[in-house]
């Protein structure tokens, strides 16, 4: 099964609520790799690849996001593998 790549944008209450570090620990979870970083205009956004149905269910995880998190809006960009070996969090 070949891997797919999302680019994906949450905005709302989504900085300062551990919202990186969660999403660390949920694409782990689900063997994905790729990395989650904040935006200067307050949004997160991540980086994810692995197979299809993995992404699918990550990106529906980002939808809800953490306890203390309130997700707006959410945002899904097709793009190019980069071959990530891990998750990480950018700073």
């Amino acid at each position: 099964m070949a891997n797919i790549a999302r680019n994906v944008r949450v905005t709302g209450r989504v900085q300062g609520v551990f919202f990186r570090a969660w999403t660390r620990e949920q694409a782990e979870r689900l063997d994905i790799v790729g990395w989650v970083c904040n935006c200067a205009d307050g949004s997160v956004e991540a980086h994810l690849e692995g197979p299809e149905h993995r992404v699918a269910e990550l990106i529906q995880l980002l939808k809800q996001g953490p306890s203390g998190a309130r997700v707006d809006d959410l945002e899904v960009e097709q793009v190019e593998l980069e071959d990530n070996a891990r998750f990480s969090v950018r700073h």
